[in-house]
C-alpha cells in the first residue's frame, strides 16, 4: 500500500481513537460516566450545537466561513420568546422562529452572493448586527419561556430525548442533500475550485445562497432547542457557538479548504468529542475555564 494512503487512513482511525481512550480514561476515574443515563444525556446536551454545526459543515464543504450563525440563534428566538409572551400559539413562534432564521441566511447570501462580499467579513459584520438586533428585541433581559417549551426541551422517548431525535434526522437529510443529489454536488465543486464550476455552467450563486438560507434555519432550530433545555433567553444566547461549530467541524475532519469530508461523520464526532470532554471534566470537579484550555488543546 502507498505510504501516503497509509498514513491517511491512520489518521483518519486517529481522532476516532482517541475519543475512546478519553472516554475510557474518565471511565476509569467515574465508571458511571459511560452508563446510558450519562450517554444519552451527553447526546442531549450536544443536540443544539451539533444542529448549527451542521449548517456551518454545509458552508464549509464550499470553502466559506459563516460565523454569525450564533447571532441568528438570539435573533430568532428572541422574536419567538416575545411572540410567546404575547399570548401567540407555541406552534405559530416556532415557525417564525425558522422563518426568521432563513430569512437572516438570505440576508447573508444576499451580501456574499450579489454584493460580492467576502463571507468572513459578511458574517463578521451581520454577526455583529445581528446580536444588537437579538438585544434589542429582548431588551438584553432574561425572557422566560412557558413551561409548554421548557417541556418540549427536555422531553423524552424513555432515555432518548427528543432533541437528540431530531438532530440526527436533520444531521442525516443534510448529509444525504450533501451526498445523494445534484445540489450536494454542485456544493462539493464549489469547494474544489468555485472559478472552475462557474465555468462550467454550475449554478455557483443560487447553491450558495440557498446554502446560507439552510444554515440560517438549522442555526434557529438550534438556537430553539438551546434556549428550550434551560428554559429562557438571554443575551448569552448563541455567543460562541459559531466559534464552536468552527471547531467541531475542522475536529471532524471536515476540510476548511472545502470539498472534503463527511458531514454525518464529521458533526458527530467533533459534537462528541468536546461533550465528552465537558462532561468528564465536569465529573471530575475541574474548573470551568480548564475545559476551554483543553478544547484549544484539541483543536490544535
Amino acid at each position: 500500500m502507498n505510504t501516503s494512503i497509509l498514513g491517511n487512513r491512520i489518521l483518519d482511525f486517529a481522532f476516532p481513537i482517541f475519543l475512546i481512550l478519553v472516554s475510557l480514561g474518565f471511565a476509569l476515574v467515574e465508571p458511571s460516566f459511560l452508563g446510558l443515563g450519562n450517554i444519552f444525556g451527553m447526546l442531549h446536551a450536544m443536540a443544539p450545537i451539533a444542529i448549527i454545526s451542521t449548517g456551518m459543515a454545509l458552508i464549509v464543504m464550499m470553502g466559506k466561513l459563516d460565523i454569525s450563525l450564533g447571532s441568528i440563534a438570539l435573533v430568532s428566538m428572541g422574536v419567538s420568546a416575545i411572540m410567546l409572551q404575547s399570548d401567540y400559539s407555541l406552534f405559530t413562534a416556532i415557525l417564525i422562529t425558522f422563518l426568521v432564521g432563513a430569512m437572516l441566511g438570505a440576508v447573508n447570501g444576499f451580501v456574499i452572493c450579489f454584493l460580492k462580499v467576502n463571507p468572513l467579513i459578511a458574517t463578521l459584520g451581520t454577526m455583529i448586527a445581528f446580536r444588537g438586533l437579538g438585544n434589542q428585541i429582548t431588551d438584553a433581559q432574561v425572557v422566560v419561556l412557558p413551561d409548554s417549551l421548557r417541556a418540549l426541551g427536555n422531553f423524552s422517548f424513555g432515555a432518548i430525548f427528543f432533541d437528540t431525535v431530531i438532530c440526527l434526522l436533520l444531521l442525516t437529510t443534510v448529509h444525504l442533500l450533501h451526498k445523494r443529489t445534484k445540489f450536494g454536488k454542485i456544493i462539493t465543486a464549489i469547494g474544489n475550485d468555485e472559478a472552475t464550476a462557474q465555468r462550467v455552467g454550475l449554478p455557483v450563486t443560487q447553491t450558495v445562497f440557498f446554502s446560507f438560507v439552510i444554515a440560517g434555519t438549522l442555526a434557529s432550530i438550534g438556537g430553539f432547542f438551546a434556549s428550550a433545555q434551560v428554559g429562557a433567553v438571554t443575551s448569552f444566547l448563541g455567543k460562541g457557538m459559531e466559534f464552536t461549530a468552527v471547531a467541531v467541524v475542522v475536529v471532524g475532519g471536515i476540510s476548511l479548504f472545502g470539498g472534503k469530508g463527511s458531514i454525518l461523520w464529521g458533526v458527530i464526532l467533533g459534537s462528541l468529542t468536546f461533550e465528552v470532554i465537558r462532561s468528564g471534566l465536569n465529573y471530575l470537579g475541574a474548573n470551568p475555564y480548564f475545559y476551554q484550555l483543553i478544547g484549544g488543546v484539541v483543536i490544535f
